[in-house]
């Protein structure tokens, strides 16, 4: 037979596990008694906590987009100066290499540029002095001074 002490914990549990029930039964009477009221209450209340977390997450959201344009601005400056590095050095190199070939720089073409221009300038002047002078001795009747052979040119023949 079981001894007095050992019936106390199964009775206890007995005991425990329906007064669990009847509060159990309790709260779902009350429910259907106030149930409208109690889904309404948790509806607010959950829609007062959707509107906070949703706040919280629009700043979270503001501060991380902010970091992000201060992070792609200063990476975007970072990469500008580092293509404009990068850019030196290939057109050194190229510079470089072209002189190597013989190939003159654009400085170089320039002032070939600048003296043949010079050189034209200088012969279209000659040439019109030469033909001014040639149409003042044809007015005049003037014929030039022969010169010895060994000072003439193919165009003075």
């Amino acid at each position: 037979m079981p001894t007095e002490d050992e019936d106390k914990p199964a009775d206890r549990i007995k005991d425990s596990a329906q007064q669990i029930w009847l509060a159990g039964l309790g709260a779902f009477a009350k429910m259907q008694q106030e149930g409208s009221k109690a889904f309404e209450a948790l509806v607010k209340d959950g829609a007062g906590v959707q509107k906070k977390t949703q706040q919280a997450a629009e700043e979270t959201l503001a501060q991380a987009q902010a970091r992000m344009a201060g992070f792609a601005s200063e990476f975007g400056t970072k990469a500008a100066g580092g293509w404009g590095k990068l850019e030196n050095i290939f057109e050194e190199r190229v510079a470089r290499a072209l002189a190597k070939l013989g190939v003159p720089s654009a400085e170089e073409v320039e002032s070939l540029h600048t003296r043949v221009a010079a050189l034209e300038s200088q012969l279209n002047r000659k040439d019109k002095v030469r033909k001014s002078s040639t149409a003042a001795r044809k007015a005049t009747g003037i014929k030039p001074p022969r010169r010895p052979p060994s000072q003439r040119s193919s165009s003075d023949d």
